[in-house]
């Protein structure tokens, strides 16, 4: 037999963390969809959270630019 990973593949996540310049600072439109900036796809939510918090810094003066996590699966 072998030894199989502790972490099945049906208990696998995806996260995708994205962002850009949206219409309105409370909304989730963004201004232009060919200018997104995507950050990466991370295996781990807190992964994702650090590369959120990183892009989210850099643009922390500029209300309309923003970053979001998304779980894939």
């Amino acid at each position: 037999m072998t030894e199989t990973s502790s972490v099945s593949s049906e208990n696998k996540e995806l996260f995708a963390v994205f962002g850009g310049r949206v219409t309105d600072t409370r909304g989730r439109d963004f201004v232009d969809t060919d200018k997104i900036d995507m950050r990466g796809f991370f295996s781990t939510h807190e992964a994702a959270v650090n590369a959120w918090r990183a892009a989210s810094q850099m643009n922390v003066d500029d209300a309309f630019t923003k970053y979001v996590i998304v779980r894939l699966w």
